[in-house]
């Protein structure tokens, strides 16, 4: 088959995972995989998962395009040395052939990338929004990974962000940094009620997101790579003991109902801070919720709370094995981005 027609990798590095989607020229997705990628360790955690999904991918003659957030990550004394360390990595990987994602600007060669590393820097929700744009109308786009959240409305086709800096977009609220797998129960609320009792939050690294939704049974194995706050494993207990420390208690303190009952209460302080960031963007319920990521059951039960229409991005991707449509809304940027590069003539 990679011989017979030309593909396309579309790749999405990150800060703590790397995700990347082999896509042919009708733009169906044939292999997506993510792999766990904690570059802020340095940059040969980058090299050797590059490795490790060049050999998933098993497919030769390929063209090469990047997104990146990994570049915030600090390890990296700011973010342009971080887009050109990133860029240093890729081509001695990939080849000098590769394409890099700049926003508005398209795709650029990996020589013009240090003049235009602000342009390419986070630039992953620009791919996914542009490609939701070229399926829908009129939407509020939410993204919701493991460690953001990204919200871009879509109207008449266009995409209707004001901000496009990752500073710009965190002041109004377009990029909230939640997330259902990375994010410290601490950063969700600093009080919480349990047992009709209302506790201070402990200001300490204890528990993560990913033991809310693990405990809830909302968090799919395949996606649960991060490594816990305490470094200890992810059975029931384990999870539960980590989050029972965020308000000074044993996990033998209660009963596993009562630990369960805690993390819909993390969870629910969580959806209401993204509630409210949706609600500055929806007038009415007329408008689209579109979901991706992680996290996009969290998207789907906003739109049933303020009871607006919703679409997941699932139904936008082509792809005959399920598991690979699963992985590309999962991986949604790393497929959109190589379906913008087939779309633009860009391979």
């Amino acid at each position: 088959m990679y011989d017979q027609m030309p593909m396309l990798i579309g790749w999405d590095i990150g800060g703590a995972h790397l995700k990347a989607a082999l896509v042919d020229e009708r733009g169906q997705a044939i292999k997506v995989f993510q792999l766990s990628c904690p570059l802020w360790k340095g940059t040969t955690e980058l090299v050797s998962a590059m490795q490790r999904m060049l050999k998933l991918m098993e497919a030769s003659d390929v063209q090469h395009v990047v997104t990146m957030t990994g570049e915030l990550v600090d390890y990296f004394p700011n973010r342009q040395t971080g887009v050109r360390e990133i860029k240093h990595v890729v081509i001695s990987l990939l080849g000098e052939e590769v394409r890099f994602y700049a926003g508005q600007l398209g795709f650029i060669s990996a020589e013009e990338v240090d003049s235009n590393a602000l342009h390419i820097a986070s630039m992953n929700w620009h791919a996914s929004a542009s490609f939701v744009a070229k399926h829908v109308q009129d939407a509020l786009f939410i993204d919701i990974g493991s460690t953001t959240t990204d919200l871009i409305p879509v109207q008449a086709k266009q995409l209707m962000n004001q901000a496009t800096t990752d500073a710009d977009r965190m002041a109004s609220n377009a990029l909230i940094y939640t997330g259902v797998i990375r994010t410290p129960l601490m950063a969700i609320g600093q009080k919480i009620t349990f047992r009709e009792k209302s506790y201070h939050v402990a200001a300490e690294h204890f528990a993560t997101s990913a033991d809310v939704y693990r405990l809830l049974g909302q968090l799919p194995e395949c996606v649960d790579i991060a490594e816990t706050a305490d470094g200890q494993g992810k059975t029931m207990s384990e999870t539960a003991r980590r989050i029972a420390r965020m308000i000074g208690y044993d996990v033998d303190d209660a009963s596993m109902q009562d630990w369960m009952a805690l993390a819909e209460a993390f969870k629910a302080l969580q959806m209401y801070q993204l509630r409210q960031a949706v609600m500055q963007y929806t007038q009415n319920n007329s408008v689209v919720l579109v979901g991706a990521g992680v996290g996009d059951f969290l998207v789907k039960e906003i739109a049933t709370v303020l009871e607006c229409t919703y679409l997941n991005v699932i139904d936008m991707i082509q792809a005959e094995e399920r598991t690979t449509l699963q992985n590309a809304a999962i991986c949604f940027p790393a497929y959109a981005l190589a379906c913008l590069a087939i779309d633009d003539g860009n391979h």
